[in-house]
């Protein structure tokens, strides 16, 4: 059964995560499903992608259970980070503009995978939450490049202290660009798809290369960079502990900061 719904009509392709139960999150099987389902995006030509998510959260993040589960954890979420990392660049060099819609949590790689898109629509229910070294892990997916958005300390804060924004104070940071009531952001969205299918195409693709290149010139290296740094930090002894503690649902002991 597929992770990944796909949709296609009018010029719009509308990829939804369906694995609602589970609060859709990020598996090896999602990850690939998404991809294949972003290529194919990409191969029907289409002028808007709208990213959205079944039922209460937009993405916990990674599956950390399966962390725990791995033989090789650092092998895992190398292959893991590299997928999720293709379907961000594929994302952002698209020639379709992105609109992702968030409803209820976006927590972990679920922040960065929503900031990869063009435009955010959040419900007013919404947040959001990096939570990587809550679990001794280093962000990845993109987070790095929330620095172009939202700026240094900001994304610092958020990397740091794992606060969570609510969609209002994600707005006011810079990451989404408009906020809903939760009953009208279906409304919204095809308000904005409407917008922007009246436009001229290839305007906004020369935008949106025109701020993308000057924003993240070296995007390419960062993700690379995250992959590194996420692979070493889950196989590390904090990220086992962090991993553990999770699932344990205790306080973290990490090694590195015992006395």
């Amino acid at each position: 059964m597929t992770t990944v719904e796909y949709d296609q009509r009018d010029g719009v392709a509308r990829i939804t995560l369906a694995d609602a139960e589970r609060g859709n999150p990020l598996t090896p099987a999602m990850v690939q499903d998404l991809g294949r389902a972003v290529r194919r995006a990409r191969a029907d030509d289409v002028h808007v992608v709208v990213l959205s998510a079944a039922g209460r959260a937009f993405s916990v993040g990674g599956d950390v259970s399966a962390f725990a589960a791995a033989d090789d954890v650092e092998q895992m979420v190398d292959d893991m980070a590299e997928s999720l990392h293709r379907v961000v660049s594929d994302l952002h060099r698209m020639d379709a503009v992105v609109v992702s819609v968030v409803r209820g949590t976006a927590a972990g790689a679920g922040v960065p995978l929503a900031a990869a898109a063009d435009l955010v629509l959040a419900a007013a229910s919404a947040r959001f939450t990096l939570a990587y070294t809550r679990i001794g892990f280093s962000p990845d997916g993109g987070s790095t490049l929330l620095t172009a958005s939202i700026g240094l300390h900001r994304a610092l804060h958020l990397a740091l202290l794992n606060p969570v924004l609510s969609a209002e104070e994600a707005r006011a940071a810079g990451l989404v660009a408009q906020v809903h009531p939760d009953d009208e952001l279906d409304a919204a969205v095809e308000d904005v798809v409407a917008v922007l299918r009246s436009g001229s195409r290839a305007a906004q693709v020369a935008a949106k290369r025109l701020l993308r290149e000057t924003a993240t010139p070296a995007a390419e290296t960062a993700l690379r960079r995250e992959t590194l740094s996420i692979r070493a930090r889950a196989a590390a002894p904090d990220g086992r502990e962090g991993v553990s503690a999770f699932l344990g649902k205790r306080p973290p002991r990490f090694p590195s900061s015992a006395p």
